[in-house]
């Protein structure tokens, strides 16, 4: 059963609040910055396991002594396990981690053991910072790329813009919030490019085969027409995959919880953007039938 929502009626309010989030999530990011994890800044991260009477305050107040940098403790997985991520601002400074092991356990007369040690460079940081920003600019080109050469220029541009409003606000979601951005966020913020872009392409494909049908009545008409042909679809998709998201969330511990936040940030605003952000940029460059047949020329013999 085709539903018959008017989503054009509310094109202009909803792309005046995408435009004032878009705004504010670039003023975010540049004057707060984002919360770059080990993986970006360099330092040590270490998985301990010590009895359950310890607290993250009395770790975090022992390592301080050592005047190692920035320093973050926070409890994971069971009760007595903690993840400590270390500046390390003595980068030289090899026995580290026998120092930061019986610093622990003499100021917390207890025993620790360390699980996991995870060492990065500030070298290999800013190559992984480097290669992260390059792996998502060649993502949206190639997304850039793929929809110019499926459909007209009008839909490129509409897709490109829609995909950078998730990522922009995904990420200035982040800085608001602070939450961390390491590797995993990163391929969150990839596979949301790729999820905003099916979506995206689901509708503008209904678009332009309703624009073929109907060549009498406008952009507007069809666009309303061809979102509610999808919605069944796009709210089934959108659901099924926030519910396994959530579980994630839920269930899937501290290493998980970062990226499936990110995803269901995406899922959600991907969702949105395809309807709210994608579909009215051909409204306002007046998409129509005529648009189509110099293509629909090349297709036919």
């Amino acid at each position: 059963m085709i539903r018959n929502i008017n989503f054009v009626s509310s094109f202009k309010k909803a792309n005046i609040v995408s435009i004032l989030i878009f705004i504010l999530s670039i003023l975010f990011i540049i004057f707060k910055g984002l919360n770059y994890g080990i993986d970006f800044k360099g330092g040590t991260l270490i998985e301990l396991r010590t009895e359950s009477s310890v607290n993250a305050a009395s770790i975090r107040d022992s390592i301080k002594t050592m005047d190692l940098g920035d320093i973050n403790v926070k409890k994971f997985g069971k009760e007595g396990d903690f993840l400590i991520k270390v500046e390390q601002k003595k980068t030289n400074k090899s026995d580290l981690i026998p120092e930061l092991k019986k610093t622990l356990t003499d100021n917390l007369s207890a025993n620790v053991d360390f699980r996991r040690v995870e060492n990065v460079g500030p070298k290999v940081s800013s190559e992984l910072l480097e290669s992260s920003v390059i792996a998502i600019t060649l993502a949206l080109a190639a997304m850039l790329f793929y929809i110019w050469v499926r459909f007209e220029w009008q839909f490129s541009v509409g897709s490109i813009i829609a995909l950078f409003h998730d990522v922009v606000i995904t990420l200035g979601i982040f800085s608001i919030l602070s939450l961390e951005i390491n590797l995993s966020i990163i391929a969150a913020v990839l596979t949301i490019v790729g999820y905003s872009m099916n979506d995206t392409v689901v509708i503008y494909d209904r678009i332009r085969e309703n624009l073929l049908k109907y060549t009498k009545i406008s952009i507007s008409d069809v666009s309303n027409l061809s979102i509610n042909e999808t919605l069944a679809r796009t709210i089934i998709t959108s659901i099924t995959t926030l519910l396994a998201l959530v579980s994630i969330y839920i269930l899937g511990g501290e290493i998980l919880r970062g990226f499936s936040f990110a995803m269901i940030l995406g899922v959600i605003i991907g969702t949105y953007s395809s309807i709210f952000v994608a579909s009215p940029i051909l409204k306002y460059f007046k998409v129509s039938s005529k648009t189509l047949e110099k293509e629909e020329e090349n297709i036919v013999p």
